[in-house]
């Protein structure tokens, strides 16, 4: 490596950007542009910054596997960033192994975190942990010590694991602190509000009750059943079955849930359930064979059954039933959550992240702009949304859960 380029990469570690890039701008080498592409991305410039480094990648022989490797974690840092969530992280899992075996561990530990942010926002909990686990033990520079404790409490609060959560923001308020980062530390203590901000509203025969997310663990940590309209799915002493896939079921579940003790009209429920203020005979025959399913699905957990006018619901233990439905009443909630870090995300990259499909996604997004609440940028495929926090309300609850049985 010659001076020039040992010069701008003391001066990208010193935080000084432009000085690096005045350093490096008029090369056309591999090296320079594996630091032109740190230093567009670090400036904002994104899409610049992946073609850099794709570039820099190439360029590099097959005697150069760190620099290659290199490049390789950078690009996915950088395609993190964009929310290009698309493809699989098995180049990255190489490059970050291939970067363990040839002595650069900052390397390869900033690429496993990679791996577990990637994993943490498409709610593939066994991939997150075991990347995760890599990183325990070592010893890591501030920084990437916040960052691991920030992915840490995001991987804990999707699967509602709140006190754990609570120490992983702890331990990264403490390493963002050493950092001496401001904007590490401004979106730790963001983080840490998440937990007193409401999650959640208990629905009672009196009124809705606001939850914060720990109160919302002590509900579904207790006796009874509830039924979780912020994820679509019912609790039972730790269990649970998920209803995400089954709209209309879950639709029907949640109306007669919060009408419980009492039961809910036939056209009520053809009214909420099918979205048609006329019901006729085919509805009616199409409630029957939905409360058919409800029957079997939570069979042991939930009774349902025929009244003179419609149908209730109450536990199968004659427990309690509690209902929690989410902290704003909107059918777009989890598209905006999901918005709310502040990102630029694709269409294509909120419908891998929840699960659905695009089309579904569009129509929320189309939504979520007549309202004024998302900003589009960029053409076709090119395409971002931007939107601000949904805020006063924490969004832990609307994102995609990491569940048991899920």
């Amino acid at each position: 490596m010659d001076a020039l380029i040992t010069a701008a990469a003391r001066a990208l570690a010193a935080g000084d950007v432009l000085g690096a890039l005045g350093k490096v701008a008029l090369r056309s080498d591999p090296s320079a542009l594996a630091l032109r592409g740190i230093a567009m991305a670090r400036l904002g410039e994104l899409t610049r910054a992946r073609a850099l480094l794709r570039q820099a990648r190439r360029g590099f022989g097959q005697e150069d596997g760190v620099a290659r490797s290199r490049c390789v974690v950078a690009e996915a840092e950088v395609a993190l960033a964009l929310r290009d969530l698309a493809g699989s992280t098995a180049a990255l899992q190489t490059a970050a192994q291939y970067l363990e075996d040839h002595h650069d561990p900052a390397n390869a530990l900033q690429a496993w975190l990679v791996v577990a942010r990637h994993a943490v926002l498409l709610g593939r909990a066994k991939v997150a942990q075991e990347a995760l686990a890599r990183l325990r033990g070592a010893a890591l520079p501030p920084a990437l010590a916040a960052m691991a404790g920030l992915t840490q409490a995001a991987l804990a609060l999707r699967s509602l694991q709140v006190e754990a959560a609570y120490a992983a923001l702890q331990a990264a308020a403490v390493a963002a602190g050493h950092s001496g980062i401001p904007a590490l530390q401004a979106e730790v203590a963001q983080a840490c509000a998440e937990l007193t901000r409401p999650a959640a509203r208990l629905h009672t025969s009196s009124g809705d009750q606001v939850l914060d997310l720990r109160q919302v663990a002590a509900v579904l940590a207790g006796p009874g059943c509830v039924v979780d309209g912020c994820r679509h799915g019912v609790w039972k002493d730790g269990q649970w079955r998920a209803l995400a896939r089954r709209p209309l079921l879950f639709a029907v579940l949640s109306v007669l849930a919060q009408a419980w003790p009492g039961d809910v009209s036939r056209e009520a429920l053809i009214a909420d359930a099918f979205r048609t203020a006329r019901g006729d005979d085919t509805h009616r025959a199409r409630l029957r064979v939905e409360i058919g399913r409800l029957r079997v699905l939570l069979r042991g957990w939930l009774v349902f059954e025929a009244t003179p006018r419609g149908y209730r619901v109450r536990p199968a233990d004659d427990g309690a039933l509690a209902v929690l439905l989410p902290p704003v009443a909107d059918d777009v909630a989890a598209v905006a959550a999901l918005l709310a870090d502040g990102a630029a995300w694709s269409s294509s990259a909120l419908a891998l992240a929840l699960g659905t499909g695009q089309r579904s996604v569009q129509r929320a997004l189309s939504d979520l702009l007549q309202a004024g609440r998302v900003h589009p940028h960029g053409q076709g495929r090119a395409q971002r949304w931007r939107a601000l926090p949904l805020s006063g309300f924490t969004t832990a609850l609307l994102l995609p859960p990491l569940l048991p049985g899920d």
